[in-house]
């Protein structure tokens, strides 16, 4: 028994943060977890920026309304839905990925959430749980499944390694130089084929 594990930004959906960093003229923002392994770090460091420019939910919510899944996303999720199980394990937060996920079909979303003031202010956030992908990974295994893992960023590297099947899907050149090990795919139509393999074995 399969269940396929994907990360959701820069995967089936272009990554928010980028996406708000062109909309609020904020160069820094673009900042994502391709260049930061450290989460807490990062949306710590996201947030004071935030708060230094004034901007809050109703800004990003704003930007998350203009923007849609990559070409062929919504195909491929369809597809691949058809023949196995599928959650999409995500960092982002709930109050930005449900616009998304109503593009995509609302197909199983387990992600975090903010804490946000009457304002509008972000003041934090709640992760689930500690690496909640690796975590999430090794629950579904621990109640007989076999995963396969699909990412692009250092966030994903854990959930890719220990899964039977795991992937990387239009990722970086460093990340894909520091981890020759792992196969790469550009496509939908490649990925979909190597799951399917994985699959067969």
């Amino acid at each position: 028994m399969y269940i396929t594990c994907l990360d959701m930004e820069g995967v089936l959906v272009p990554e928010i943060w980028i996406a708000f960093s062109q909309a609020s003229g904020i160069p820094e923002l673009r900042r994502t977890t391709r260049d930061e392994p450290d989460y807490d770090k990062l949306m710590r460091w996201r947030l004071g920026i935030l708060k230094e420019h004034g901007l809050g939910l109703k800004e990003i919510q704003q930007t998350i309304a203009s923007i849609d899944p990559l070409p062929g996303a919504k195909e491929f999720l369809d597809e691949l839905r058809s023949f196995t199980q599928v959650v999409i394990l995500s960092d982002t937060f709930e109050q930005f990925a449900m616009p998304l996920m109503k593009k995509l079909g609302w197909p199983t979303l387990l992600c975090n959430t903010l804490e946000v003031a009457p304002s509008g202010e972000i003041t934090g956030f709640h992760m689930r749980c500690q690496q909640s992908k690796l975590t999430t990974v090794k629950a579904l295994q621990s109640i007989g499944y076999d995963t396969i893992a699909v990412g692009d960023s250092y966030n994903d590297l854990a959930m890719i390694q220990a899964s039977k099947g795991g992937f990387l899907f239009k990722s970086t050149e460093k990340i894909k130089a520091d981890y020759p090990e792992l196969p790469v795919f550009e496509e939908f139509d490649d990925l979909l084929a190597a799951i399917r393999n994985t699959m067969m074995k």
